[in-house]
């Protein structure tokens, strides 16, 4: 599975943890966005690279970072075919992929430490869409998509 990776400059140091973690597990990783935690970098650039990489096909799944996960995932969800769920904890990864076919999650390295991080990482990865009584949401979402992202 290919994931890109991206984050701002609050996100940095979180994004390499994340990276090493994915690569040590066998993805291939596409790591973009800031290139240090000391020069500012745009939150809203790394968002746009997650989910142009993600609705074009080229990666399978995204993960965006930036200091809270708030601002991101809101660039993120501007895309047509992007899903994103900010995580603060496992089940909200699980849900996010089980519920809402989630495609990338947006995570806040001012609000989470390296180790929820990977778990959240490893939740999102280990679960599946349910389908079921949820495809019908996700395909409500994707209506709204077809009318508004022309």
């Amino acid at each position: 599975m290919r994931v890109t990776v991206a984050s701002d400059h609050a996100g940095y140091d979180l994004k390499k943890k994340v990276v090493e973690h994915l690569l040590a597990k066998g993805f291939e990783v596409e790591e973009a966005g800031a290139l240090s935690a000391d020069v500012p970098y745009d939150y809203v650039e790394a968002g746009i690279k997650v989910a142009e990489d993600v609705a074009s096909g080229k990666s399978d799944r995204g993960i965006a970072i930036c200091g809270t996960g708030i601002g991101i995932a809101v660039v993120v969800n501007k895309h047509k075919g992007i899903r994103c769920g900010t995580c603060t904890n496992e089940y909200m990864a699980r849900m996010s992929r089980c519920h809402n076919d989630a495609n990338v999650i947006a995570l806040g390295a001012r609000v989470i430490g390296y180790q929820v991080a990977l778990g959240i990482v490893d939740a999102f990865f280990e679960e599946e869409f349910a389908g079921d009584r949820h495809a019908v949401r996700v395909n409500e979402i994707k209506a709204l998509e077809e009318k508004y992202f022309k």
